[in-house]
């Protein structure tokens, strides 16, 4: 696994993420920023965000990807990861990355999951998930971002009607057309 750039989010950490944790049955999906980049809104963050099921075996699988992916996890980590903390930080690893359990403004994990996206393989909150995470955390940073998030999710969705399309996809069938 080459190592990315630290400090940006990188395709290729969703990628090995996703890789990792489809191997291990890990059943989790992108939130936060990292997600939104996901579905193609044009912006950086700094980690991956993920939104795992609250369930020790869920819990217990995660850890196992965890380590597959070379991150340095402590007996600590691995009990707040099995137990569901509602926020466990990782920074000792290839890449940063935040296991949100517990986000704030979504009900439950269940609930997200019947809205949940996947594209190009990648399991996905609602855009309109992401959004109501944001506004109810309150951080400065995440309300600062919410105008630009509200474009985009209205133009997400115009594009969108039916069947959603990464911006991978959407370029794609732009090329096609001009040829």
């Amino acid at each position: 696994m080459m190592p990315p750039e630290r400090g940006y989010f990188q395709l290729q950490q969703a990628v090995e993420v996703a890789q990792a944790f489809s191997r291990h049955e890990v059943e989790f999906m992108f939130i936060g920023k990292s997600g939104a980049i996901l579905l193609g809104y044009p912006s950086t963050t700094q980690d991956v965000d993920l939104f795992p099921k609250k369930d020790s075996k869920n819990g217990e699988r995660i850890v196992q990807a965890l380590r597959e992916l070379d991150f340095e996890i402590t007996d600590e980590i691995s009990t707040n990861i099995i137990n569901g903390v509602d926020f466990v930080q990782l920074k000792n690893g290839p890449f940063d990355l935040d296991l949100v359990f517990a986000p704030d403004g979504i009900e439950s994990y269940d609930e997200a999951k019947k809205r949940m996206v996947m594209l190009d393989g990648f399991p996905i909150a609602n855009i309109r998930d992401i959004i109501s995470s944001k506004k109810a955390s309150g951080r400065e940073k995440d309300l600062l971002d919410l105008p630009l998030l509200e474009d985009f999710r209205e133009e997400f969705e115009k594009k969108m009607r039916g069947e959603p399309k990464s911006a991978v996809q959407i370029a794609m069938d732009k090329t096609k057309d001009n040829n």
